[in-house]
């Protein structure tokens, strides 16, 4: 459960989308219209913004608003088998359950892997913006990016940053999976 309040949501947010751009504390103030002081509490994780300073920091910042108020969700996602809400039909033994919705504009590949124990397939970083959902199909994989992978057996789904070096790893004979690869 994340327990960062909303003030340190917004400080860390200020903090990072400014070093983006790579301007100054007191640059951003000026461009924005606020005091320095009022930046410096901000990032400080004190004080009270009022919207319109948050209007006027995103607008600066080139960022919607909701960057600076919404806490970062992980890069990576997991869905365990059973455990998304499924919705079943009236007219077959059938249910459907949406894992992710597509972006508008998104491209997606559709793959169907399969693997056997053994080292492990050291994916490179693909374009910028690409991301990997995985739903296992039969035995367990070892999956994720390089230093977060994580184990998924059948039914199991993740998703994670395809643009950054990632592994695939077959923990049992015959292990299969669908990966969709999404481009934005």
């Amino acid at each position: 459960m994340d327990r960062t309040t909303p003030l340190e949501t917004i400080a860390v947010a200020v903090r990072r989308e400014r070093e983006r751009i790579g301007v100054s504390l007191a640059e951003l103030a000026r461009r924005a219209g606020i005091a320095k002081s009022t930046l410096s509490q901000l990032e400080a994780g004190s004080g009270n913004p009022s919207v319109e300073t948050l209007w006027a920091l995103a607008v600066v910042l080139d960022v919607p608003f909701s960057r600076l108020v919404d806490p970062p969700v992980s890069a990576v996602r997991i869905i365990r088998a059973g455990e998304a809400p499924a919705i079943g039909s009236e007219q077959a033994p059938f249910t459907a359950t949406l894992l992710a919705a597509c972006p508008p504009g998104a491209r997606r590949d559709l793959h169907v892997m399969s693997a056997e124990p053994g080292p492990a397939r050291a994916a490179h970083a693909h374009i910028r913006g690409t991301t990997e959902h995985v739903l296992v199909t039969a035995g367990r994989w070892r999956a994720g990016p390089e230093g977060a992978e994580v184990e998924l057996g059948p039914g199991d789904y993740a998703c994670f940053p395809g643009d950054q070096p990632h592994r695939y790893q077959a923990l049992e004979p015959g292990s299969t999976a669908v990966l969709i690869m999404e481009y934005v």
